[in-house]
């Protein structure tokens, strides 16, 4: 009993240290591209690298069911040492944007060996209370994700290759940990065979197609607000030239502050039920992305930042009950591949939505382009109200 109250947090350390890999070169963006002449339109480029690297890595994770018939914490170890070794070599002076882009796909491509691995260990602890427990894991990645833009702001007497080599260290670090303190849990069924079958047959599970697809909606709207975060302030600061704002700061608080409500979500699925809460955090995002226009007119730089926090916050609480909902309607010896295959999935529409949003700021007024992002989770909403429609409740039958 002791060993698994230290399990969580264990993991949740490694998850945080190891997922800092995912956006160290959004932290450092503005010099990446005056070191290597790149042009503003990399932002979303390189944050689509490592999403199609995520994406292959998933794929690949998922057809040969490596998270259910290795040890997770191997694979975790692993994918942690290859990801922080690849990170790094975007400090290499001779670089450019294909080889940048090379580099961070293949950062990407380990992450997929890390985050979903990650929830499948704690999915193999806890059985019950597995909301609660992808809250703060997911917080972790939340936290782990914004991580570089505090790094930046606390390095700012330091060049900016330290915020690649500060990532790397951590996420060996994490890996090692993983290793040591995380053997397997009681719950993992093992998965001996290649069963390549399982990637295409999890979708045939109604309960589980439905978590899946409001997954999937939840997601064309996550990756791209955190992506253009600065992009938000920066646009805002325009709009306003009497307003300075520290947008490394800022993006950090604004990330960073869904590891809170991923773990406050978690605490509210349990007293009012998962599906409930991550249809509500739903609507409120979608409300966010509809009225993000009407924000950049207010005067208030305060009312602002207030509305890209509380923004911050719904964008993201719902992903650890939509993980726990596809984990507790897929079987056990497939969990993992389960896990896996939603994610890949879900981060191709993350480049979508992405690449969206960078072609349309050189299209029209960017204050007005957020509002797209409100095409996922409406399709997710529908897609959890459609769950209904196919379980009626049945009439009580009484005994005369």
């Amino acid at each position: 009993m002791r060993q698994s109250k230290l399990i969580l947090p264990i993991v949740v350390t490694s998850q945080f240290c190891c997922t800092s890999l995912w956006f160290a070169g959004n932290g450092v963006m503005s010099e990446l591209i005056v070191n290597f002449n790149l042009k503003a339109s990399a932002l979303g480029h390189l944050t689509s690298a490592v999403q199609f690297g995520f994406i292959l890595g998933t794929l690949i994770f998922a057809i040969f069911t490596i998270s259910d018939r290795f040890s997770p914490s191997k694979v975790f170890l692993s994918c942690a040492l290859l990801g922080a070794i690849f990170n790094v070599g975007v400090i290499w002076e001779g670089n450019n944007l294909a080889s940048i882009l090379s580099l961070r796909f293949i950062t990407g491509f380990f992450l997929a060996g890390i985050y979903p691995v990650g929830m499948k260990i704690a999915a193999d602890y806890y059985e019950k209370g597995l909301g609660k427990s992808l809250g703060f894991l997911v917080g972790a990645l939340v936290v782990g994700t914004a991580f570089p833009h505090l790094v930046k702001v606390m390095t700012e007497a330091f060049p900016w290759k330290f915020v690649f080599l500060f990532t790397s260290t951590i996420a060996i670090i994490g890996g090692i940990l993983m290793l040591i303190m995380v053997p397997d849990g009681p719950y993992r069924k093992s998965g001996n065979k290649l069963n390549i079958s399982a990637f295409f047959g999890v979708f045939r599970n109604r309960k589980f197609r439905s978590a899946a697809f409001g997954y999937f909606g939840h997601m064309w709207e996550l990756y791209a607000f955190w992506a253009f975060v600065p992009i938000i302030l920066k646009t805002y600061s325009l709009e306003h030239p009497e307003v300075t704002f520290n947008i490394p700061l800022l993006s950090f608080m604004i990330i960073g502050i869904g590891g809170l409500a991923c773990i406050l979500g978690g605490y509210l699925a349990q007293r009012a039920g998962t599906k409930r809460i991550a249809s509500i955090v739903l609507i409120l995002s979608c409300g966010c992305c509809l009225v993000s226009s009407l924000f950049f007119m207010t005067q208030s730089e305060t009312l602002f930042i207030g509305f890209l926090i509380f923004w911050g916050m719904v964008v993201i609480a719902d992903s650890p009950l939509f993980s726990t909902l596809v984990a507790q309607n897929a079987s056990g010896e497939i969990k993992g591949t389960a896990l896996t295959i939603v994610n890949c999935v879900g981060f191709s529409i993350t480049i979508i939505s992405i690449q969206l949003l960078n072609v349309l700021q050189d299209l029209m007024n960017p204050k007005y382009i957020y509002t797209v992002l409100a095409i996922g989770p409406i399709l997710g909403l529908i897609a959890l109200l459609e769950r209904k429609k196919l379980h009626p409740t049945k009439p009580k039958l009484h005994r005369l």
